[in-house]
């Protein structure tokens, strides 16, 4: 896998730069996030580095399927409530204009009981 040196996600994937793991396996890992919004506010990132959503491609359609299939578990481990009452967002920013800061792709996930700082 090429990872970029500077990359901020790559280190954290990689244990050069210390988190609060969530999940890992040999494609994926998810933390919390450092600045969370709302009561329960990790992020998944492929341990590939792919910069984006406009950089996915066929290749990465299994990839992709594995982490929207593996957020739920993982908010209802993280203590999001149970559907319909409960729930989460899964969100993705892609590019400056979409609001993504680290060009690593990743989704956060966001959920608790509202109110949330931001959402």
């Amino acid at each position: 896998m090429s990872h970029p040196d500077n990359c901020i996600f790559c280190k954290i994937a990689a244990g050069t730069i210390p988190s609060r793991k969530v999940y890992e396996d040999e494609e994926l890992f998810a933390f919390h996030d450092i600045n969370p919004w709302a009561p329960v506010h990790f992020l998944m990132i492929p341990k590939a580095h792919i910069p984006s959503m406009a950089q996915v491609g066929p290749e990465h359609e299994a990839l992709l399927g594995r982490m929207m299939v593996l957020a739920p578990r993982l908010a209802l481990e993280q203590g999001c409530n149970p559907y319909p009452e409960g729930g989460y967002r899964i969100l993705t920013n892609t590019g400056a204009e979409g609001g993504q800061e680290v060009h690593h792709l990743h989704f956060h996930v966001i959920g608790g009981p509202r109110p949330w700082l931001k959402g």
